[in-house]
Protein backbone atom coordinates (compact mmCIF):
# COMPACT_ATOMS: atom_id res chain seq x y z
CA UNK A 1 0.00 0.00 0.00
CA UNK A 2 1.31 3.46 -0.88
CA UNK A 3 0.63 6.49 1.25
CA UNK A 4 0.63 10.19 0.51
CA UNK A 5 2.63 12.12 3.12
CA UNK A 6 2.61 15.84 3.72
CA UNK A 7 2.94 18.36 6.53
CA UNK A 8 -0.11 19.65 8.42
CA UNK A 9 -1.74 23.07 8.48
CA UNK A 10 -4.18 24.53 10.96
CA UNK A 11 -6.95 23.75 8.46
CA UNK A 12 -6.24 20.03 9.02
CA UNK A 13 -7.24 20.26 12.70
CA UNK A 14 -10.76 18.76 12.21
CA UNK A 15 -9.38 15.74 10.31
CA UNK A 16 -6.65 15.24 12.93
CA UNK A 17 -9.28 15.45 15.69
CA UNK A 18 -11.34 12.76 13.96
CA UNK A 19 -8.26 10.52 13.69
CA UNK A 20 -7.34 11.00 17.35
CA UNK A 21 -10.88 10.21 18.43
CA UNK A 22 -10.81 7.03 16.33
CA UNK A 23 -7.61 6.08 18.18
CA UNK A 24 -9.24 7.04 21.52
CA UNK A 25 -12.17 4.75 20.77
CA UNK A 26 -9.83 1.80 20.21
CA UNK A 27 -7.48 2.53 23.13
CA UNK A 28 -9.79 3.77 25.90
CA UNK A 29 -13.28 2.94 24.69
CA UNK A 30 -14.60 6.41 23.90
CA UNK A 31 -13.55 9.58 22.03
CA UNK A 32 -11.98 12.20 24.32
CA UNK A 33 -10.11 14.58 21.98
CA UNK A 34 -11.46 18.10 21.44
CA UNK A 35 -10.84 20.27 18.38
CA UNK A 36 -9.46 23.19 20.38
CA UNK A 37 -6.81 20.92 21.92
CA UNK A 38 -5.55 19.85 18.49
CA UNK A 39 -5.57 23.46 17.30
CA UNK A 40 -3.49 24.52 20.32
CA UNK A 41 -0.97 21.76 19.55
CA UNK A 42 -0.67 22.85 15.93
CA UNK A 43 -0.03 26.41 17.11
CA UNK A 44 2.80 25.33 19.43
CA UNK A 45 5.49 28.07 19.31
CA UNK A 46 8.30 25.48 19.21
CA UNK A 47 6.76 23.76 16.18
CA UNK A 48 7.35 24.71 12.56
CA UNK A 49 4.48 22.88 10.89
CA UNK A 50 6.26 22.75 7.54
CA UNK A 51 9.10 20.73 9.10
CA UNK A 52 7.66 19.36 12.35
CA UNK A 53 4.30 17.86 11.39
CA UNK A 54 3.34 14.85 9.31
CA UNK A 55 0.11 13.48 7.86
CA UNK A 56 -0.25 10.15 6.06
CA UNK A 57 -3.23 9.52 3.78
CA UNK A 58 -4.62 6.32 2.32
CA UNK A 59 -6.50 7.88 -0.56
CA UNK A 60 -8.54 10.66 1.03
CA UNK A 61 -8.46 9.11 4.49
CA UNK A 62 -6.06 10.39 7.15
CA UNK A 63 -4.53 7.29 8.77
CA UNK A 64 -1.50 8.63 10.69
CA UNK A 65 -0.40 11.90 12.25
CA UNK A 66 2.79 13.11 13.91
CA UNK A 67 3.92 16.31 15.60
CA UNK A 68 7.32 17.35 16.98
CA UNK A 69 8.27 20.18 19.30
CA UNK A 70 11.41 21.31 21.10
CA UNK A 71 10.99 22.97 24.50
CA UNK A 72 14.50 22.32 25.79
CA UNK A 73 16.59 24.09 23.12
CA UNK A 74 18.94 21.19 23.83
CA UNK A 75 18.92 17.45 23.26
CA UNK A 76 15.39 16.75 24.58
CA UNK A 77 12.74 16.63 21.85
CA UNK A 78 9.07 15.57 22.16
CA UNK A 79 6.87 13.91 19.57
CA UNK A 80 3.25 12.80 19.27
CA UNK A 81 2.41 9.85 17.03
CA UNK A 82 -1.00 8.39 16.14
CA UNK A 83 -1.82 5.67 13.63
CA UNK A 84 -4.77 3.45 12.84
CA UNK A 85 -3.90 -0.20 13.62
CA UNK A 86 -4.32 -1.46 10.06
CA UNK A 87 -1.84 1.13 8.72
CA UNK A 88 1.39 0.28 10.56
CA UNK A 89 3.52 0.99 7.50
CA UNK A 90 2.27 4.59 7.50
CA UNK A 91 3.12 4.79 11.18
CA UNK A 92 6.62 3.49 10.50
CA UNK A 93 7.19 6.04 7.72
CA UNK A 94 6.17 8.88 10.03
CA UNK A 95 8.32 7.56 12.85
CA UNK A 96 11.40 7.44 10.60
CA UNK A 97 10.81 11.01 9.46
CA UNK A 98 10.26 12.22 13.02
CA UNK A 99 13.43 10.56 14.30
CA UNK A 100 15.47 12.16 11.53
CA UNK A 101 13.98 15.57 12.22
CA UNK A 102 14.52 15.22 15.99
CA UNK A 103 18.20 14.48 15.48
CA UNK A 104 18.61 17.43 13.10
CA UNK A 105 16.86 19.64 15.64
CA UNK A 106 19.18 18.56 18.45
CA UNK A 107 22.23 19.08 16.25
CA UNK A 108 20.97 22.57 15.41
CA UNK A 109 20.81 23.14 19.18
CA UNK A 110 24.51 22.24 19.43
CA UNK A 111 24.03 18.71 20.81
CA UNK A 112 25.61 15.45 19.71
CA UNK A 113 22.45 13.41 20.28
CA UNK A 114 18.68 13.69 20.55
CA UNK A 115 16.76 12.26 23.50
CA UNK A 116 13.23 11.84 22.17
CA UNK A 117 10.11 11.19 24.24
CA UNK A 118 6.78 9.85 23.02
CA UNK A 119 3.66 9.19 25.13
CA UNK A 120 1.64 6.11 24.17
CA UNK A 121 -1.32 4.33 25.72
CA UNK A 122 -0.19 1.08 27.38
CA UNK A 123 -2.16 -0.74 24.67
CA UNK A 124 -1.55 1.56 21.73
CA UNK A 125 -2.68 1.32 18.14
CA UNK A 126 0.99 1.60 17.16
CA UNK A 127 2.74 -1.79 17.07
CA UNK A 128 5.25 -1.44 19.92
CA UNK A 129 7.50 -4.09 18.37
CA UNK A 130 8.19 -1.54 15.64
CA UNK A 131 9.55 1.02 18.07
CA UNK A 132 11.31 -1.53 20.27
CA UNK A 133 13.12 -2.68 17.16
CA UNK A 134 14.25 0.89 16.59
CA UNK A 135 15.74 1.19 20.06
CA UNK A 136 12.83 2.76 21.96
CA UNK A 137 12.09 1.70 25.54
CA UNK A 138 9.63 2.65 28.29
CA UNK A 139 11.10 5.00 30.92
CA UNK A 140 7.98 6.17 32.81
CA UNK A 141 4.30 5.41 33.34
CA UNK A 142 1.47 7.86 33.93
CA UNK A 143 -2.11 7.25 34.99
CA UNK A 144 -5.07 9.28 33.83
CA UNK A 145 -7.42 9.34 36.81
CA UNK A 146 -11.07 10.29 37.05
CA UNK A 147 -13.68 10.80 39.75
CA UNK A 148 -17.46 11.25 39.71
CA UNK A 149 -18.81 14.55 41.00
CA UNK A 150 -21.94 15.22 43.04
CA UNK A 151 -23.32 18.72 43.50
CA UNK A 152 -24.81 17.80 46.90
CA UNK A 153 -21.75 16.02 48.27
CA UNK A 154 -18.85 17.96 46.75
CA UNK A 155 -19.10 21.21 48.67
CA UNK A 156 -16.38 23.84 48.94
CA UNK A 157 -14.01 22.96 51.81
CA UNK A 158 -13.40 25.41 54.64
CA UNK A 159 -9.67 26.29 54.76
CA UNK A 160 -8.00 25.73 58.13
CA UNK A 161 -6.86 28.69 60.20
CA UNK A 162 -4.01 30.56 58.58
CA UNK A 163 -4.74 29.27 55.05
CA UNK A 164 -6.46 31.15 52.24
CA UNK A 165 -7.51 30.14 48.72
CA UNK A 166 -8.15 32.78 46.07
CA UNK A 167 -8.99 32.69 42.37
CA UNK A 168 -6.43 33.92 39.85
CA UNK A 169 -7.83 37.41 39.30
CA UNK A 170 -5.30 39.50 37.37
CA UNK A 171 -1.98 39.57 35.55
CA UNK A 172 -0.02 39.64 38.80
CA UNK A 173 -1.78 36.46 39.92
CA UNK A 174 -1.06 34.78 36.57
CA UNK A 175 2.61 35.55 36.92
CA UNK A 176 2.52 34.23 40.48
CA UNK A 177 0.97 30.95 39.29
CA UNK A 178 3.75 30.66 36.71
CA UNK A 179 6.37 31.16 39.43
CA UNK A 180 4.72 28.58 41.68
CA UNK A 181 4.49 26.13 38.78
CA UNK A 182 8.18 26.47 37.98
CA UNK A 183 9.18 26.13 41.64
CA UNK A 184 6.93 23.21 42.56
CA UNK A 185 7.68 21.10 39.47
CA UNK A 186 11.41 21.81 39.19
CA UNK A 187 12.39 18.43 40.66
CA UNK A 188 9.92 16.36 38.66
CA UNK A 189 10.77 13.91 35.89
CA UNK A 190 11.20 15.53 32.47
CA UNK A 191 10.53 19.05 33.76
CA UNK A 192 11.55 21.76 31.28
CA UNK A 193 11.90 25.33 32.64
CA UNK A 194 9.58 27.69 30.79
CA UNK A 195 9.48 31.47 30.59
CA UNK A 196 6.21 33.23 31.29
CA UNK A 197 5.16 33.71 27.65
CA UNK A 198 6.10 30.12 26.77
CA UNK A 199 4.13 28.85 29.76
CA UNK A 200 1.07 30.88 28.72
CA UNK A 201 1.05 28.99 25.45
CA UNK A 202 1.61 25.66 27.20
CA UNK A 203 -1.58 26.17 29.23
CA UNK A 204 -3.46 27.61 26.21
CA UNK A 205 -4.00 30.84 28.11
CA UNK A 206 -6.20 32.38 25.43
CA UNK A 207 -8.79 29.65 25.93
CA UNK A 208 -8.36 29.32 29.69
CA UNK A 209 -11.05 30.31 32.20
CA UNK A 210 -8.81 31.91 34.83
CA UNK A 211 -11.56 31.70 37.45
CA UNK A 212 -10.70 27.97 37.52
CA UNK A 213 -7.12 28.69 38.58
CA UNK A 214 -6.56 29.05 42.32
CA UNK A 215 -3.69 30.07 44.59
CA UNK A 216 -3.24 28.82 48.15
CA UNK A 217 -1.47 31.03 50.69
CA UNK A 218 -0.47 30.46 54.30
CA UNK A 219 0.39 32.80 57.14
CA UNK A 220 4.11 33.19 57.28
CA UNK A 221 4.93 31.67 53.87
CA UNK A 222 2.56 33.60 51.60
CA UNK A 223 1.61 32.06 48.24
CA UNK A 224 2.67 28.43 48.36
CA UNK A 225 0.48 26.38 46.02
CA UNK A 226 -1.76 26.50 42.96
CA UNK A 227 -4.25 24.46 40.98
CA UNK A 228 -4.92 25.03 37.28
CA UNK A 229 -8.11 23.50 35.88
CA UNK A 230 -10.11 23.61 32.65
CA UNK A 231 -13.79 23.24 31.80
CA UNK A 232 -13.53 23.07 28.01
CA UNK A 233 -13.26 19.31 27.55
CA UNK A 234 -16.43 17.57 26.46
CA UNK A 235 -15.54 14.24 28.09
CA UNK A 236 -14.86 15.58 31.59
CA UNK A 237 -13.66 18.54 33.61
CA UNK A 238 -9.88 18.54 33.81
CA UNK A 239 -7.24 19.46 36.39
CA UNK A 240 -4.16 20.22 34.34
CA UNK A 241 -1.70 20.76 37.19
CA UNK A 242 -1.51 21.14 40.94
CA UNK A 243 1.62 22.03 42.85
CA UNK A 244 2.87 23.08 46.26
CA UNK A 245 6.36 24.46 46.87
CA UNK A 246 8.65 22.19 48.83
CA UNK A 247 8.72 24.21 52.07
CA UNK A 248 4.90 24.10 52.36
CA UNK A 249 4.31 20.42 51.64
CA UNK A 250 2.73 18.19 54.27
CA UNK A 251 0.18 20.81 55.35
CA UNK A 252 -2.77 19.51 53.33
CA UNK A 253 -2.71 22.34 50.79
CA UNK A 254 -2.84 20.09 47.72
CA UNK A 255 -5.84 18.21 49.10
CA UNK A 256 -7.56 21.49 49.94
CA UNK A 257 -7.04 22.80 46.40
CA UNK A 258 -8.21 19.49 44.95
CA UNK A 259 -11.47 19.49 46.91
CA UNK A 260 -11.94 23.17 46.05
CA UNK A 261 -11.79 22.24 42.34
CA UNK A 262 -14.18 19.30 42.83
CA UNK A 263 -16.72 21.67 44.40
CA UNK A 264 -16.35 24.28 41.66
CA UNK A 265 -16.89 21.75 38.89
CA UNK A 266 -19.80 20.07 40.68
CA UNK A 267 -21.47 23.48 41.09
CA UNK A 268 -21.12 23.97 37.32
CA UNK A 269 -22.97 20.71 36.73
CA UNK A 270 -20.02 18.58 35.62
CA UNK A 271 -20.36 14.92 36.55
CA UNK A 272 -16.74 13.79 36.14
CA UNK A 273 -13.29 15.29 36.71
CA UNK A 274 -9.94 13.91 35.57
CA UNK A 275 -6.20 14.51 35.81
CA UNK A 276 -2.89 12.86 34.96
CA UNK A 277 -0.24 11.71 37.43
CA UNK A 278 3.26 10.27 37.22
CA UNK A 279 3.06 6.89 38.96
CA UNK A 280 6.65 7.38 40.20
CA UNK A 281 5.91 10.81 41.68
CA UNK A 282 7.75 11.09 45.01
CA UNK A 283 5.64 13.88 46.53
CA UNK A 284 2.75 11.56 47.43
CA UNK A 285 0.45 12.74 44.64
CA UNK A 286 -0.86 9.28 43.62
CA UNK A 287 -1.80 8.53 47.23
CA UNK A 288 -3.42 11.95 47.63
CA UNK A 289 -5.62 11.41 44.58
CA UNK A 290 -6.59 7.91 45.71
CA UNK A 291 -7.63 9.23 49.15
CA UNK A 292 -9.85 11.74 47.39
CA UNK A 293 -11.73 9.16 45.36
CA UNK A 294 -9.84 9.23 42.06
CA UNK A 295 -9.40 5.95 40.19
CA UNK A 296 -7.46 4.87 37.09
CA UNK A 297 -9.16 5.60 33.77
CA UNK A 298 -6.23 4.45 31.60
CA UNK A 299 -2.42 4.32 31.62
CA UNK A 300 0.17 5.98 29.37
CA UNK A 301 3.83 5.07 28.96
CA UNK A 302 6.66 7.47 28.15
CA UNK A 303 8.87 5.88 25.51
CA UNK A 304 12.40 7.16 24.98
CA UNK A 305 14.91 6.86 22.14
CA UNK A 306 18.47 8.20 22.19
CA UNK A 307 19.49 9.09 18.64
CA UNK A 308 23.04 9.80 17.50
Amino acid sequence: MSYVLRSATLADAPAVTDLLNAVDLIEIGRPETDLHTVEADLKHPETDLAQDSWLAFDGDRLVAYGLLWDESSGERVDIDHYVLPEHQEAGRLLLEAMEARALRKAVENGCARAVVHLHLNVRPTLDTEVIRGRGWSVVRRYHVLRRPLDRAADLAPVPPAGVRVRACADEADRRRVHELYQASFAGHFDFQPRGYEQWLHDVDAQGLDWSLVWIAATDGLGDTGFLLARDDREAMAWIRSIGVVREARGRGLAGLLLRHAFAAFAARGRDTVGLGVDTSNTTGAPELYARNGMTVHYAVDTWEAVLT
